[in-house]
């Protein structure tokens, strides 16, 4: 398991692999950062996907 806090506050998610991660860290990003959500651009998704994959492999495992 690891922990892994958001990449824009302090609040943090945990799971197995980085879809689990990622999977519980959606309702905190959806009611604490809509507007992220909602204005993100063409590509922003997968920029935010690769990006946040190397800061999960690069977690410890707890």
């Amino acid at each position: 398991m690891k922990t892994l806090k958001c990449d824009l506050c302090e609040v943090t998610a945990e799971g197995e692999t980085f879809e689990a991660w990622m999977k519980a860290l959606m309702p905190h990003y959806m009611q604490a950062h809509p507007d992220v959500m909602k204005n993100a651009k063409e590509g922003d998704e997968q920029k935010w996907m690769t990006e946040n994959k190397v800061r999960f492999d690069a977690a410890p495992l707890k």
